[in-house]
């Protein structure tokens, strides 16, 4: 909310309309939908299956991530502490907790890399969070996930299972959650805007937050193959 704040004052500075709190309410697919939509977040995955054309990208989310350039991000894959597996590879067949079937980090860009290599995994639970399949990991629900190297520096802060798993490879780099708005919106005050608030943001807010940068990467950084449908995966 603070971020937003700071986002909204500074469109409203340059005679852009900017609603005054944010809409928590509707689900992803509603706010990516809407005509007027000022501001959001997400994911490569929906915006490559649905949303490309349908919405205005501002930029990609530069965290500084290791082994990812400006604006990209990519997938850990993630084991207990205690699996054989000593590098992705080794998980050909093993069981998968994925968050959702139109997560990129959560399942398309492990999918992506796994068809490349010739290998598959058996996605068995599907757990509505990244937090959820590193739990469901560490419980023996499924041999491993895959979550996007950002997230799991904030899982890190805050969830004691991190302390249980083992980080055994990661993906190629990838586009990172993206910033969008409504289709035919000049998407460079909202850059501006973004940018901005990242200058200003507190300091004691700067860790959970993480955001250091705001990347327009080119249409072609987006041209990644649609995943299969899990499912079609199952063993």
């Amino acid at each position: 909310m603070a971020f937003w704040v700071l986002v909204r004052d500074h469109l409203r500075a340059n005679g852009v309309k900017a609603p005054k709190s944010l809409n928590e309410m509707k689900s992803p697919y509603e706010v990516w939908s809407a005509q007027d939509l000022t501001l959001s977040h997400i994911c490569s995955l929906p915006y490559r299956l649905e949303f490309k054309d349908k919405v205005t990208r501002i930029g990609a989310s530069d965290y500084g991530l290791e082994g990812c350039g400006p604006g990209q991000y990519r997938a850990l894959f993630i084991v207990r502490d205690d699996h054989p597996a000593e590098n992705p590879e080794d998980l050909n067949a093993a069981t998968m907790a994925l968050n959702s079937d139109d997560s990129h980090s959560g399942w398309g860009d492990a999918a992506n890399w796994a068809i490349a290599r010739d290998i598959r995994f058996n996605p068995r639970r599907w757990t509505g969070s990244h937090q959820n399949s590193l739990g469901t990991v560490v419980a023996g629900g499924a041999e491993f996930c895959t979550i996007d190297a950002r997230t799991f520096e904030v899982l890190k802060m805050i969830d004691p299972h991190t302390q249980l798993v083992r980080v055994i490879g990661a993906t190629d780099p990838s586009p990172g959650m993206t910033f969008v708005t409504a289709r035919g919106n000049d998407p460079a005050p909202f850059r501006e805007a973004i940018r901005s608030a990242i200058a200003s943001m507190e300091d004691r807010h700067r860790p959970m937050f993480g955001l250091k940068d705001i990347i327009a990467l080119p249409d072609e950084a987006y041209d990644i193959p649609v995943p299969p449908d899990p499912r079609s995966w199952n063993i």
